[in-house]
């Protein structure tokens, strides 16, 4: 939605345990999450007119973000799918 935030437990919230497991556990992943909530911040407050910008860095944002999105998913799946032990 235009305005709202997409922060990973609300976008993924059946891996909400496990975001922040692999946040504090896993450097790489960390580094990825910040950088997912430091464009999601920067998209809102551009959706919110705080900060005005052209449409074309604005939607580069939003490109960035999926893939970042799609990154971090494709971390969440992988990690539930290694056996434990």
């Amino acid at each position: 939605m235009f305005g709202e935030r997409h922060d990973l437990p609300h976008e993924f919230p059946n891996f909400a345990e496990l975001i922040a497991e692999l946040r504090a556990q896993d450097p790489k992943f960390a580094a990825m999450h910040d950088e997912y909530e430091a464009l999601d911040e920067e998209i809102l407050k551009i959706e919110q007119n705080v900060e005005p910008v052209s449409d074309q860095y604005a939607e580069e944002l939003k490109f960035r973000r999926v893939h970042l999105k799609d990154r971090l998913y494709d971390a969440l799946r992988h990690h539930v799918a290694q056996p434990k032990g």
